[in-house]
């Protein structure tokens, strides 16, 4: 029987109990100070400096550097967060019970390595949301007032700095360069949130490999930009894309609900 482990990521303290009551692992980020039950990204091999500009992904550095080769590999690893859960049933949109949150690992899984959230579309913009944000975009090419064309890199440029994602993109390994190009050209939407599951330690460590020396290389061209959320936190931008991508086209990945669901405001757990 292949087992679940579930990093459940928080900011705060009062996290622990409600998360623990789930099975999950508690993880605690940022600069609060937790107990010493929590897992923390801050001790041996890591980035944890990084966190405000990196989000949850410091988790995964440390994860990466300091404990997966201890997992076996037909286990399955998979991360949350106290705001967003994996659901138990791939028919599920909601959490209105404690069976609802994923608690083992479900018939449909057999036979696929990864699971992404469902695609979340960037499109579907109101005419003024266009204007401010996507008008240097639209200056230079006005097909993207037509819906079909707004693609990833679109909706890329108009938030987190004209031109970033190409200039990220030129970055990456060449194995990776044009498909994760023609990843962000021709798709208008990618998996919900900084959440997979995968059920083998070397594809994750190929994962890993990729991702955090193309992130170094990324950061000196971009440094630690405090000016706005969008530019500040613009590697988790990035990132967040880039997974989709690479699980997308080096898995068998299936899709699979992740439900909004606050557990600070909760009365279920």
């Amino acid at each position: 029987m292949n087992l679940l482990k579930m990093y459940c990521i928080s900011t705060q303290e009062n996290d622990y109990k409600k998360i623990k009551s789930l099975g999950y692992l508690p993880v605690g980020l940022g600069q609060e100070k937790f107990n010493k039950e929590w897992l923390r990204d801050n001790f041996g091999k890591n980035i944890a400096k990084k966190n405000p500009y990196y989000g949850e992904y410091t988790f995964h550095y440390w994860l990466w550097k300091n404990k997966l080769t201890k997992f076996k590999n037909k286990d399955w690893i998979g991360f949350c967060a106290y705001r967003r859960f994996w659901a138990q049933s791939k028919n599920s949109n909601t959490i209105i019970k404690k069976n609802n949150f994923l608690h083992k690992v479900p018939k449909e899984w057999e036979g696929y390595e990864a699971i992404l959230g469902q695609d979340i579309y960037i499109d579907n913009w109101s005419f003024m949301k266009l204007i401010k944000h996507g008008w240097g975009s639209i200056i230079l090419n006005p097909k993207f007032l037509i819906k079909k064309y707004r693609n990833i890199k679109f909706h890329f440029d108009s938030f987190h700095g004209f031109g970033n994602i190409d200039l990220a993109i030129d970055q990456l390994d060449s194995i990776d360069r044009d498909g994760f190009r023609n990843f962000v050209l021709e798709r208008n939407c990618y998996n919900r949130s900084s959440m997979f599951l995968c059920q083998s330690k070397i594809l994750m460590n190929n994962y890993y490999e990729t991702l955090f020396p193309w992130m170094r290389r990324c950061e000196k061209i971009f440094g630690f930009n405090n000016n706005t959320y969008g530019l500040k936190r613009i590697y988790g931008f990035l990132i967040e894309r880039f997974q989709s991508y690479w699980f997308s086209r080096y898995t068998k990945s299936l899709v699979w609900p992740i439900v909004f669901h606050d557990i600070r405001n909760s009365k279920i757990i």
